[in-house]
């Protein structure tokens, strides 16, 4: 977007961090008995969100003359960058904060039913945490990427305990002291980037990193590498990702579906620095790393297809399920191929809100069961129910499925066929693009990239048999639980989630234009950076634009 823009237009940048971040703020003053008027301001907050999030992702698909995409800088006190704080704008910052601000308003709307209720402080804490999602996306800077990660991590302490219990304290006691080492992974790697390069300007380091040599580059590799491991950590990338199954199966259902995103936060963060600093102009530099990032990240697809696998309970094959999804991730931008990252992307996008349904849904599905169903069903199939063997003559023949098993069955369905990749929903247009853009790469298939089509089909069979027999077990054999009672409240989000899937599968060819012209953005580093630096001080909200594609892919 070029020319004059309104007041409010040039501060949308800074809204996505600042909103959240007073209002979280501001509720601190009042205690839980307002708890109507804490539940009002929170659902106003996060429905801006999400009309802010939408209006920068029109923005910046919004052509100009020969000029098709736009950046917005956002330098803070108008210090010029890179020795002022500065938020960018671009086409994947867009993609992340849309995608948070959606999953934000489904799980607090589920939320609301009655896990808001379940310990103090959850709207300020909720609040909290999509101000450090949203600044970790927006920030062009790794300090203030340093903040911003510190923020949510605070919020997510808090969120991993909401409604106590054993299991939850358990779980807060592994992921606070691994967090913690994480961070101090994140400042040892900062603090050698800096003293190399004397920058932390994300748009600075990608101009600095071709001109080192020698001993300057092997340190700022080894800071690259430190700081690397701190956010695979939260990536889940084996074997750094033991934590995670557990503390998400742990968490309370809207928690748990609001954290499938936190892993992304790590994927992002790679993602954006291995392109902008190791990637095609970074010179000797030149994928650094990315055969950590190829092998690593297929490992971890074989991890966690092997723990969708050995699953006995719904909430841990949510965990696994997401390793699966971070091992694709990783393994796909360790790729280097542009076409791969695009289908990524939108991988990227219909995994996370799949999952993040499934969460929402196993806490309404299992609400009906005893403790431990999970396990007794296993057992029972093992060795067998002595009960069947007695004959009942009274059995009855025909019965209907009540409504709400229906709806909860018809949902975990969709689930499944989303996370398996089954044609012919998004799961499965982003694994066609994926392996698509492998297989019709110029010259020899590398052997690798076999493995890489192999896993990714195993691993969609694997989630396929696993979720199946979980949803006979749970959904079409037991008589004796109870129906559990959904309330409109809790089934809308879920729904709603999966709607954006299905959305996303009837609109793919838009969809995926979008990915495509956004991993090629990403392709550029001089551009981003030249819009970024620029020649001097900016004005709050300077519309800028990347290099126009004349075709091809870089």
């Amino acid at each position: 977007m070029t020319g004059t823009t309104t007041p409010l237009v040039e501060h949308l940048a800074i809204l996505p961090v600042l909103l959240p971040l007073a209002v979280g703020a501001f509720m601190l003053l009042f205690d839980e008995r307002r708890r109507l008027f804490k539940m009002v301001l929170s659902l106003a907050t996060v429905l801006a969100l999400l009309i802010i999030a939408i209006t920068l992702i029109v923005m910046v698909n919004m052509p100009s003359g020969d000029r098709w995409s736009t950046i917005f800088v956002y330098p803070l006190g108008n210090w010029p960058p890179p020795f002022g704080i500065v938020l960018v704008v671009d086409r994947l910052a867009a993609m992340m904060l849309l995608l948070t601000a959606l999953l934000g308003s489904a799980t607090l709307l589920f939320a609301l039913a009655r896990w808001h209720k379940a310990g103090p402080r959850f709207y300020t804490l909720f609040l909290l945490l999509l101000t450090g999602l949203n600044g970790a996306f927006l920030t062009g800077d790794l300090f203030n990427l340093f903040v911003f990660f510190e923020i949510l991590l605070a919020a997510s302490y808090g969120l991993v305990l909401h409604g106590s219990g054993t299991a939850r304290v358990r779980a807060g006691l592994h992921y606070i002291p691994i967090n913690l080492v994480a961070s101090s992974l994140f400042l040892i790697g900062v603090a050698v980037i800096y003293g190399v390069t004397g920058t932390l300007n994300m748009a600075d380091l990608s101009r600095i990193v071709p001109t080192l040599d020698g001993q300057a580059r092997v340190l700022m590799e080894a800071g690259a590498a430190v700081l690397g491991i701190a956010f695979l950590v939260k990536a889940g990338m084996w074997p750094l990702s033991f934590w995670l199954p557990t503390t998400y199966a742990a968490a309370c259902a809207p928690i748990a579906a609001m954290f499938a995103i936190m892993t992304k936060v790590g994927v992002y963060v790679i993602l954006r620095l291995f392109l902008l600093c190791f990637g095609d102009e970074a010179g000797a530099s030149e994928e650094f790393g990315a055969l950590w990032l190829y092998y690593g990240g297929m490992a971890t697809i074989a991890f966690g297809a092997i723990g969708v696998l050995a699953s006995q309970s719904m909430q841990r094959l949510g965990g696994y399920a997401v390793l699966v999804s971070s091992g694709t991730l990783l393994a796909a931008i360790g790729t280097g191929n542009s076409a791969v990252i695009s289908g990524a992307l939108y991988y990227m996008a219909t995994s996370t809100l799949a999952i993040s349904a499934y969460f929402l849904l196993v806490e309404l599905i299992e609400r009906g069961q005893a403790a431990g169903a999970d396990v007794l069903a296993v057992t029972l199939e093992i060795f067998g129910d002595p009960e069947e063997d007695i004959e009942d003559e009274d059995e009855e023949v025909g019965v209907a499925i009540p409504a709400t098993i229906a709806v909860l069955g018809g949902a975990f369905v969709a689930c499944t066929a989303l996370l398996a990749g089954l044609p012919p929903l998004s799961g499965f247009i982003a694994k066609f693009a994926m392996l698509s853009a492998l297989i019709n790469e110029a010259g020899d298939i590398p052997a690798s990239h076999w493995a890489f089509v192999v896993l990714l089909m195993l691993s969609g069979l694997g989630t396929l048999i696993a979720m199946t027999r979980n949803g006979i077990r749970t959904l079409w054999v037991p008589a004796e639980n109870e129906i559990p009672r959904v309330r409109a409240i809790e089934a809308i989000p879920v729904a709603g989630l999966l709607f954006l899937c299905a959305a996303m599968t009837v609109a793919g060819g838009p969809t995926m234009r979008y990915m495509e012209a956004t991993a090629q953005i990403l392709y550029w580093p001089r551009e981003y950076a030249r819009e970024v630096l620029g020649s001097g001080p900016t004005s709050p909200g300077r519309s800028q634009t990347t290099h126009p594609i004349t075709g091809g892919t870089p």
